[in-house]
C-alpha cells in the first residue's frame, strides 16, 4: 500500500513539474513601459554623470 501511495505522489509531482515547465515555456513578459524606460534612462544618466565627475576629480589630483 505504501508503494502505491508513493507512486501516486511521484506521478502528481511529475505532472506538476510538466505544468510548470509548460507555463515557463509559454511565459511572455510584458514589454517595458515607456515611462519606466525614461525613469531608468535618467537614473543611468545621473549615475554616469557622477562617475565622470569622480574620474575628473581623480585625474585632477593626479595632475598636481
Amino acid at each position: 500500500m505504501d508503494g502505491e501511495r508513493i507512486e501516486r505522489a511521484v506521478q502528481r509531482i511529475e505532472a506538476a513539474l510538466g505544468r510548470i515547465a509548460k507555463a515557463a515555456d509559454d511565459y511572455q513578459p510584458a514589454p517595458p513601459s515607456v515611462s519606466g524606460l525614461v525613469v531608468e534612462h535618467e537614473r543611468l544618466r545621473e549615475a554616469t554623470s557622477g562617475a565622470l565627475k569622480e574620474l575628473d576629480a581623480l585625474i585632477e589630483r593626479l595632475e598636481r
